[in-house]
C-alpha cells in the first residue's frame, strides 16, 4: 500500500485557501486516475484508491483541522497498517508562488500539519512535496495569509502548479524520489514540462 496525503482544512470555508493546495493535488489525482472512493465507514479522513503500475495507492485528505493531521494519519495506520511508502503534499509560504520542492525528510519548517504528522510518526524521515503559495506580508499576518483565497492572477499560477504537483506524485510512484527531485526541484517557467 502506497499512501499520498494532501493536507488542508475541512469545510467549504477553507476549500479555496492557500492552506488547502494539498487537497487540490489529491483531487487532481482522483480525477486523473478515476480513483474509487475508499473507506465507507465514518472516519477522520476521506480516501480514494487506485492501481498504478501494479501498486495499490491510497489518496487521503485528513478531515481533522491542519494541526490535527497526524491524529488522522495515526488512526488510519491503526486501522490499515503502516504504508509501504508515504508522501505528504502541503502548502509552503516560504516558496515562491507555484514553485515545487520535494524532499526525502526534514523539519516541519513551522508548518502545523507537518509538525502534527512528525509527532504522530515519531520521525521526520518521510518525503514531503511542498507547493509554494507565496509569502505573508509579515510574521504577524501569517495565519490570516494561509487562510486567504488566491487573487485571480495567482489562481492561474496555482492551477498550473497543482497539475505539476500531480505530475510529481506520478513521477515519485513511477521513477522514485531521486528522479522526482531532479525533475521538479527547480523553478519552472509557465507551461514548461518536467524532464
Amino acid at each position: 500500500m502506497w499512501l499520498v496525503i494532501g493536507l488542508g482544512n475541512p469545510g467549504p470555508r477553507y476549500a479555496a485557501t492557500r492552506h488547502n493546495v494539498g487537497w487540490r493535488v489529491i483531487e487532481a489525482l482522483v480525477r486523473r486516475w478515476q480513483a474509487e472512493p475508499g473507506d465507507a465507514r465514518p472516519a477522520p479522513w476521506r480516501t480514494w484508491r487506485a492501481t498504478r503500475d501494479d501498486r495499490t495507492v491510497t489518496l487521503m485528505e485528513p478531515l481533522a483541522f491542519m494541526n490535527r493531521s497526524g491524529a488522522a494519519l495515526a488512526d488510519w495506520i491503526a486501522t490499515h497498517a503502516m504504508p509501504q511508502a508515504l508522501l505528504v503534499v502541503c502548502d509552503d509560504v516560504y516558496l515562491p508562488l507555484g514553485m515545487l520542492r520535494i524532499r526525502p525528510a526534514g523539519s516541519s519548517g513551522g508548518h502545523n500539519g507537518l509538525a502534527s504528522i512528525e509527532e504522530a510518526l515519531g520521525s521526520r524521515e518521510w518525503p514531503r512535496l511542498r507547493l509554494g503559495v507565496g509569502a505573508a506580508p509579515d510574521a504577524a499576518g501569517l495565519r490570516d495569509h494561509v487562510l486567504e483565497t488566491f487573487a485571480a492572477d495567482e489562481e492561474v499560477v496555482v492551477r498550473e502548479a497543482v497539475e505539476r504537483a500531480a505530475d510529481a506524485v506520478e513521477c515519485w510512484l513511477e521513477r522514485g524520489l531521486t528522479a522526482t527531485m531532479n525533475a521538479f526541484n527547480r523553478r519552472m517557467q509557465p507551461n514548461e514540462e518536467a524532464e
